[in-house]
C-alpha cells in the first residue's frame, strides 16, 4: 500500500535518486553526435504479388412476397355508463344558543420576592486617552490627485 501517513519517505528517495545522477549522461549524448553515417543498404526487388482471379457476383432468386391474413373484425366497446346517484340530503344542524364563556379559577397572589443587591464594583483605573487623529510627520509619498486633464 502507499504510504499517505508518511510523506517524510520522499525526501530520502529524493536525496538517494539525485545522489545517484551525474555528468555523464550529458557526455554520452556528445558521443552519440559523433557516430560515423550508416552505409545506405540497396534496395530489395520484390516480385509482384500475383493477381487473384475475378468470380462472378453470384444472384440470388428473388423471394416471393408474403400474403398477410386480413385481421377479423374486432367489435368496438361500448362507453361504460355509470349510473346517477341521488344527491344526499344532509341534516340541518340546528341552532346554537349563545356559548357562555367559562369561568376560570382565581389564582392566589404570589409574594413580591425580594431582589438581592450585588455588592459595589470598585472602580476601574483609568487610561491615557490618545488623539482621534495623529498627524503623521512623513509627507506623503504618493503624487496627489489632480481634478483637472492637462
Amino acid at each position: 500500500m502507499a504510504h499517505h501517513q508518511e510523506p517524510s519517505i520522499l525526501l530520502p528517495l529524493l536525496l538517494i535518486t539525485l545522489s545517484l545522477m551525474n555528468g555523464k549522461e550529458v557526455l554520452a549524448s556528445r558521443h552519440l553526435s559523433q557516430i560515423p553515417a550508416i552505409p545506405e543498404l540497396p534496395k530489395v526487388e520484390l516480385s509482384p504479388l500475383p493477381t487473384l482471379p475475378t468470380f462472378p457476383k453470384p444472384e440470388l432468386p428473388p423471394l416471393p412476397k408474403a400474403e398477410l391474413p386480413s385481421l377479423p373484425d374486432i367489435p368496438s366497446l361500448l362507453k361504460p355508463e355509470l349510473p346517477t346517484f341521488p344527491k344526499p340530503e344532509l341534516p340541518t344542524v340546528p341552532d346554537n344558543p349563545d356559548l357562555v364563556e367559562p369561568e376560570l379559577p382565581e389564582l392566589p397572589e404570589l409574594p413580591e420576592l425580594e431582589v438581592p443587591k450585588l455588592p459595589e464594583l470598585p472602580s476601574l483605573p483609568t487610561f491615557l486617552t490618545f488623539p482621534k487623529e495623529i498627524p503623521f510627520p512623513f509627507p506623503s509619498l504618493s503624487p496627489p490627485l489632480s481634478t483637472t486633464t492637462p
